[in-house]
């Protein structure tokens, strides 16, 4: 019996050893595509001030990006929430938000209007958005994104679902330094073409039955990994995804604790040209070095919008199992 359980004991041992091998011999497609990103949670956040009747929220010291916690002791934990005690007849509210961590209490006065009382906010549940598809399975349909968390005023977003939407690039606005610029993106169609099942710091995480066709790579291990040339994969027009030359300038720990594992710089200059490097809407752009995935973009720097970091695949991979 001691023997067998011994042998276990080695068995697990050596599991425990291999992952990381293991993992860099998976091979994924490197896609570099955008995504449209719907995230929800179970927070009601003020997004804007009515045009209108946005002055009641200014009185009550309503702030946009407040989190709507409470209303007269009930707790909100969704839109219709917030509707019924409107529809509750009260002349005023007693809030409580959560604004940069702190939980405030504000008194809020509704207006009347011929449709009802209004509190004089837009409000929304959750994020929307597009992103770059850093990698996709084709053996499962799991697929990656971003290569960080989406975050929201009080930090990463508790997601309780999403969805992910095929999307297409409709302007780029160019980065400068002190203004980072931005890919403009829509959805092709209301209908979403995955769910998302994850939003983590090292990115979001979905799995699709139609996927994305293209070359599958190894990934490389992080000991492979070296400074100077790259490619990153990404989409900033209207077509296809293109590889662009990039150069590897630092590479830190890989247990870095703000996943940036990479500092990057932009050297292709149709991408310098056309945005002016590393762009909002970029995140998630597959790198790859020497044939292999190596990660994804995460970060730019605001001054110098050529240069930009870069997560370890797996990191991400760790993150979406």
């Amino acid at each position: 019996m001691r023997r067998h359980f011994s042998r276990l004991s080695i068995l697990v041992v050596l599991l425990t050893l291999l992952p990381v091998r293991a993992l860099a011999a998976r091979n994924l497609v490197p896609v570099g595509q955008v995504i449209g990103l719907q995230l929800y949670s179970d927070t009601v956040t003020v997004a804007a001030y009515d045009d209108v009747h946005g002055a009641a929220a200014k009185d009550a010291g309503l702030k946009i990006g407040d989190q709507i916690v409470e209303i007269n002791g009930t707790p909100v934990t969704c839109a219709e929430d917030v509707r019924s005690a409107l529809d509750s007849g009260e002349t005023e509210m007693n809030l409580t938000v959560s604004r940069g961590g702190k939980q405030r209490d504000l008194t809020l006065k509704p207006t009347q209007t011929r449709d009802g009382p209004r509190m004089g906010i837009y409000l929304r549940q959750g994020i929307a958005g597009i992103g770059t598809v850093t990698w996709y399975d084709p053996d499962t349909g799991a697929f990656g994104a971003l290569g960080h968390g989406v975050s929201d005023s009080g930090g990463l977003l508790k997601m309780t679902r999403g969805n992910a939407y095929a999307a297409d690039v409709v302007e780029v606005k160019k980065g400068k330094s002190g203004n980072p610029g931005q890919l403009k993106g829509t959805a092709r169609s209301m209908e979403p073409m995955a769910p998302l099942l994850r939003n983590t710091a090292q990115g979001v995480f979905g799995v699709t039955a139609r996927g994305w066709k293209g070359e599958a790579l190894p990934m490389a291990a992080y000991e492979q990994i070296h400074l100077g040339p790259a490619a990153i994969r990404a989409q900033i027009g209207s077509g296809q995804a293109q590889e662009y030359s990039v150069e590897i300038l630092k590479i830190y720990p890989q247990t870095r604790a703000d996943c940036r594992n990479f500092l990057l710089k932009v050297t292709d200059s149709e991408l310098l040209r056309t945005t002016g490097g590393i762009v909002q809407g970029m995140s998630g752009s597959p790198i790859i070095q020497d044939g292999k995935l190596v990660g994804a973009v995460t970060h730019v720097l605001v001054n110098s919008p050529d240069t930009g970091y870069g997560i370890y695949i797996q990191n991400m991979l760790e993150a979406a199992a």
